[in-house]
């Protein structure tokens, strides 16, 4: 079930990946005309306009991304039943549909029938489609109906499914969208306090991948709070909305590269010249995009305390944030890029105390990082225990990787796939923004050490078969060569 559920944050990843686009469009637009929302200014209308094309209609994108991210061979005909099956259920579930089904007058219908199209519904029915696909994407009907066979069959059973499903929810939409209201009810209830307890589980839930399935309850429409899509759409109270992404701003900016500076002060001297490079492009990452996966896996499993101790200030951060009402938001991720397009939203209030609260995170993650690390000794990169033969190892994929620009990610791949068992142990290689996700027969083939040797920021056994590597925001140049080296095998 766990892995599952990895596979599907993975496989959000890719419809997320789009919001980026519209945070830039929209938030150009509101700092063109931050007055007027788009009403002064035919050009930030045209921008605002077709930002909120692509925020308006996330449950589409979760429908197709997650369906071709979870189908096996990443096809198209996957994505286009993900699409079918969100189409179906949501014209059989509108509140006109249900009225008529149920003899009833459309005003009496359920409230929860008017939300039906929201995320949640998107990503069920690109699971479903997903499934489908997995089943019969192979299937040879008889020759009258071979048309229909293989791939075309696909979005026909699709269909079919939701027509099963869409009964089901007829009956359990309703409970499950009560049960979502109130969980994020109780939660925005608490205001200040339970953007902090949010914000704590955000970070805890990462190592597991499972922390996409909170952001959905809290970012989108799924219990009508939808911090993102107001905050972007302007629909929302100034100093309240966008409560659940001001405060990661001062962490991923700030905070976290700060912490990234006291691990290279406490690695040590001979190892401080590899520990630097990873630090500084890890943190500037961080600062720039609110990329952070790449900081965080280089001492969430090394030192889990100082990762405890993180995910406390993260909700500290919102806490912080929230109760002094200063706002920001973000299309993407809490960055230096989404913190300028958003300063002037009419919905950003006081975002520069973000930076003053920033810069005093900064300090208190420095101090308490270098504190625990030297104190309890944490093994942070820079500090492990050195392995027999591990720096001639290093020496000599560095030298690789070194030989030309246009190499270097071949020689990675080839190392990295090396360290895993080649061909003859790796089943699957898949990789979301930041990670490889690998499938092993046998994980004591694994060469740990080879692996890190190539300079990657960690890697995570989550399983008996299953193993990640933490590459950075280029792995999907070094999962192409993997693909390259499989294929040619």
């Amino acid at each position: 079930m766990k892995s599952y559920l990895q596979k599907l944050g993975r496989a959000l990843m890719l419809p997320v990946a789009v919001l980026p686009a519209a945070a830039i469009l929209m938030g150009i637009g509101y700092w063109i005309d931050p007055a007027g929302w788009g009403a002064g200014s035919p050009a930030a209308a045209f921008l605002i306009k077709a930002g909120s094309s692509i925020i308006d209609n996330i449950p589409f994108l979760f429908a197709v991304g997650v369906a071709l991210g979870l189908s096996k061979d990443k096809d198209g005909s996957a994505a286009l039943s993900g699409l079918v099956a969100y189409l179906v259920v949501t014209t059989l579930l509108s509140t006109n549909s249900v009225a008529m089904l149920q003899g009833i007058d459309p005003k009496d219908v359920n409230i929860a029938f008017s939300k039906i199209g929201n995320a949640f519904i998107g990503m069920l029915s690109g699971i479903v489609a997903s499934i489908m696909y997995n089943r019969f994407s192979k299937v040879q009907l008889p020759a009258a109906l071979a048309f229909f066979s293989g791939k075309r069959l696909v979005p026909i059973m699709s269909a079919v499914s939701m027509l099963i499903i869409s009964v089901v929810l007829l009956f359990a939409w309703p409970v499950i969208f009560s049960g979502l209201v109130n969980f994020g009810e109780a939660i925005s209830k608490l205001g200040a306090i339970g953007a902090g307890i949010y914000g704590f589980f955000n970070r805890m839930l990462l190592p597991i991948g499972l922390h996409h399935a909170l952001n959905a309850v809290f970012w989108f429409n799924i219990a009508g709070i939808n911090d993102i899509g107001n905050f972007w759409g302007n629909t929302g109270t100034k100093g309240v909305t966008g409560m659940y992404q001001a405060g990661f701003f001062p962490v991923m900016m700030f905070g976290l590269p700060a912490g990234a500076l006291a691990m290279y002060h406490t690695a040590k001297t001979k190892r401080k010249k590899q520990v630097a490079s990873l630090m500084l492009a890890a943190g500037f990452a961080a600062f720039l995009t609110g990329v952070t996966e790449p900081l965080e896996f280089a001492f969430m499993f090394a030192a889990p305390m100082l990762y405890l101790v993180h995910a406390v200030l993260t909700g500290l951060s919102l806490i912080v944030a929230a109760a002094f009402h200063w706002t920001a938001g973000f299309g993407f991720s809490a960055g230096l890029i989404d913190f300028v397009l958003s300063s002037r939203h009419p919905l950003a209030n006081k975002p520069y105390m973000l930076i003053v609260q920033g810069l005093v995170f900064a300090v208190i993650y420095y101090t308490l990082f270098r504190f625990l690390i030297t104190k309890f000794n944490l093994n942070t990169p820079g500090r492990e225990v050195e392995v027999e033969g591990e720096e001639a190892v290093l020496a000599a994929a560095s030298s690789e990787a070194a030989v030309s620009v246009e190499n270097k990610f071949s020689a990675m791949a080839s190392e990295i796939y090396a360290g895993l068992g080649g061909d003859a142990n790796v089943t699957s290689v898949d990789n979301c923004v930041t990670r490889l996700r690998i499938e092993v027969k046998n994980m004591d083939v694994v060469n740990q050490n080879k692996i890190k040797a190539t300079g990657v920021p960690g890697i995570n056994v989550v399983g008996p078969k299953s193993i990640q590597v933490i590459v950075g925001t280029h792995v999907q140049f070094v999962a192409d060569e993997i693909d390259k080296i499989r294929n040619a095998g």
